[in-house]
């Protein structure tokens, strides 16, 4: 009894932290300019636009709506979510993007894999991938971060595709650091983006490696 009020416990912390997480985006997209909306975001081809409209595709397509995309890009999730991106980006205004996020606060959404826990990676790394080349200070509060970095596995890094071969990620704001080899040092959330196979702009990262990891400068 007492582990099964454990895990409750767990996925109700964790579900008021995707909560928190997806009002406190909506709020910063409310903010952003015409300008901001259409630059490019650290999803490669993707502008915050995208990126926004992305988010919320698992709260406004059904089970079946999702299968039929899928179909129609002959079974690519890739190709299916790139193309859903696209559309909803041009057919929502940005004031309907932010308010999806809002509205499904507290939706149950999960990915295919990972449940509660990986809902929250999926917003708050979609989120950075906005910030964070938007060049905006947002820091994204200590308890969503330690829920994510204790979730990183060599399975995890496979699945986004994240080359850690070598590495030591140290995180310099948190008592946190992961694998090991020459050691990469950064915030937190940025070390979480290596994690999840992003590259991130010039100047974040200290440490011998931490070239392996840079964006290329002209945003390509």
């Amino acid at each position: 009894m007492e582990k099964e009020t454990g895990r409750t416990r767990n996925t109700t912390e964790v579900r008021a932290a995707i909560a928190a997480e997806r009002r406190e985006l909506a709020d910063l997209f409310d903010g952003l300019s015409a300008g901001q909306w259409n630059g490019g975001s650290l999803c490669a081809g993707w502008r915050v636009r995208e990126v926004a409209a992305h988010m919320s595709m698992g709260f406004r397509l059904s089970l079946p709506a999702t299968l039929g995309e899928l179909v129609k890009a002959r079974g690519s999730l890739h190709r299916m979510t790139d193309r859903v991106a696209r559309r909803d980006a041009a057919a929502h205004s940005t004031t309907a993007l932010a308010a999806f996020l809002r509205d499904n606060a507290g939706h149950p959404w999960t990915p295919p894999v990972g449940g509660f826990a990986a809902a929250l990676g999926h917003d708050v790394v979609h989120g950075l991938d906005i910030t964070v080349a938007l060049g905006l200070d947002r820091r994204v509060p200590e308890d969503r971060l330690r829920i994510l970095l204790d979730q990183i596995r060599p399975s995890s890094l496979k699945f986004f595709g994240a080359d850690l071969d070598g590495v030591r990620l140290c995180a310099e704001d948190l008592d946190w650091s992961y694998g090991s080899g020459s050691p990469v040092f950064g915030a937190a959330q940025d070390l979480l983006l290596l994690a999840y196979g992003r590259r991130l702009p010039a100047g974040r990262l200290r440490g011998e490696p931490s070239g392996r990891f840079a964006r290329p400068t002209d945003g390509g």
